[in-house]
């Protein structure tokens, strides 16, 4: 098995409290690595796990787990966790995994799943939405959608993503939330394969030539993912179409370094809003990046 064979990695860093004497990985924790990795894939499906069983009336429940040793990971070995969807049937799935350390192969298994009603336990057929996402990303399909409209559109979906994420995680007022400019900025909303909001920003009209994005929020367990990106760059490309020449935002001090990454720079000094540190942000458009 080499590594072009996977599409998916998860990358890791062996630690000394995973290994014996000799500095060599327990052989239990190679399956607490692919484990690990399991779910950062759903992360990748951009599926919120529990939500998205939820949605699907169902869970799954691993009905085998085996492992192949090739060799030992170290102390200190820098992991990567290769893991694919190999086959779906009725109502099992099967999933491949490997660890390479560089392109030495260390471990392969096997995982077997079961799709079961939670309360039961018995098993039921793999949802067809559930199926098209596992065969769609392993051909390389995109997970998200992003839409962008207006608040008569998508306001159901962002405001339920804004008030889980600024209200009820953040702890801001519900009344600092909402304010008259949702009617007439452009928003943009991401939707997952099963069709769940799980991301959302706004486009304001800040200056002439000036376009200001806010209210970036994305699902708790869905950050860190691509799915920030994706909605920003479909709110940076409504600007650009509109003829603004810069975009602004007031970034919160702790995603500095997400935006900075985007082509964001810091303007004027920090301050607070609504108790939370934050920095106005800039970037030019039109090619003047």
């Amino acid at each position: 098995m080499k590594r072009q064979d996977f599409r998916f990695f998860h990358r890791l860093r062996v630690r000394w409290a995973e290994v014996d004497m000799q500095k060599i990985v327990f052989n239990a924790h190679y399956l607490m690595y692919v484990d690990t990795a399991v779910a950062d894939y759903w992360r990748a499906l951009a599926l919120p796990y529990e939500e998205a069983m939820h949605e699907l009336g169902g869970d799954l429940y691993v009905k085998k787990a085996s492992v192949e040793y090739h060799g030992s990971a170290r102390y200190d070995d820098q992991l990567d966790i290769g893991l694919k969807c190999a086959r779906i049937g009725n109502s099992s799935m099967v999933f491949t995994g490997t660890i390479f350390r560089g392109d030495a192969l260390l471990i392969t298994c096997e995982l077997i799943y079961v799709f079961a009603d939670p309360a039961t336990q018995t098993s039921r057929p793999v949802p067809e939405g559930l199926r098209k996402i596992l065969t769609g990303f392993e051909a390389g399909e995109p997970m998200v959608t992003v839409k962008t409209g207006a608040w008569s559109e998508l306001g159901e979906h962002a405001g339920a993503i804004r008030t889980a994420v600024f209200v009820e995680e953040q702890g801001i007022p519900l009344e600092m939330e909402w304010d008259e400019a949702d009617k007439t900025a452009v928003h943009a909303v991401a939707y997952n394969g099963l069709g769940q909001a799980i991301g959302t920003g706004r486009l304001l009209q800040h200056a002439p030539g000036s376009g200001k994005i806010g209210r970036m929020a994305v699902n708790r367990v869905l950050r860190g993912s691509s799915l920030g990106r994706e909605l920003l760059s479909a709110l940076v490309a409504r600007a650009e179409q509109r003829g603004d020449t810069e975009v602004l935002l007031h970034a919160q001090r702790s995603a500095e370094g997400f935006y900075a990454r985007l082509g964001f720079a810091p303007r004027g000094e920090p301050f607070d809003e609504v108790e939370i540190p934050h920095i106005e942000m800039v970037r030019s458009l039109g090619g003047k990046r």
